[in-house]
């Protein structure tokens, strides 16, 4: 039996999975959710959260995707010796590697789709307003930010919208009530917009 072979009957262990050429060797995935990569000698598992210092500490070296021009140094660690060592690190390792990925896979599932009108302070004639000014989506709203937005939506729908505009729209991007925003925060605000 091959490294590869080993390594993905090895995982099969784990529940069933796919896999998809990936970096030059093989990536492996449950429930949609990259986890490992199995080259012809090694196995790598994705790190994240307190798993990447668990797995530098355990002297893992990063995995390295060499292109002809460039390498690309990933999140992903290999076992390989400790494979081959214990298999009881291992298998913890591989669990732990799975919770993380499946949990990055949510939450970026749960981010896209979120709505604008989800955000605190706004709702269906906000988001409306939003949209029409050309901000389509909540990363493109987080990324632009309070004044930007508004200053986006001032541009569409005139100079005279209530000043409160500003103040949900940064609450909604601190995730709060517009009406905790303290002084300081507003006049920042205005002074952006002005």
């Amino acid at each position: 039996m091959s490294f590869k072979e080993e390594f993905f009957t090895y995982l099969s262990g784990f529940g069933e999975y796919e896999k998809r050429s990936m970096f030059g060797g093989m990536g492996v995935f449950i429930d949609g959710a990259m986890y490992a990569i199995i080259t012809n000698k090694a196995l790598f598992l994705r790190g994240g959260e307190a798993l990447d210092e668990r797995l530098h500490d355990l002297n893992c070296a990063k995995f390295k995707h060499i292109k002809r021009s460039t390498t690309a140094i990933v999140n992903y660690y290999d076992i390989t010796p400790l494979f081959h060592e214990s298999r009881e690190l291992s298998d913890e390792l591989v669990h732990a590697s799975i919770d993380i990925a499946r949990k990055d896979k949510v939450a970026k599932a749960a981010e896209k789709n979120k709505r604008i009108r989800d955000l605190p302070n706004m709702r269906l004639t906000l988001e409306r307003m939003v949209k029409k000014a050309g901000v389509e989506d909540v990363a493109s709203f987080m990324e632009l930010g309070a004044s930007e937005v508004f200053c986006k939506v001032r541009q569409v729908h005139g100079q005279d919208l209530d000043i409160k505009l500003l103040w949900m729209f940064a609450g909604a991007i601190q995730g709060c009530h517009w009406t905790l925003l303290n002084e300081e925060q507003k006049s920042s605000l205005l002074s952006a917009i002005s």
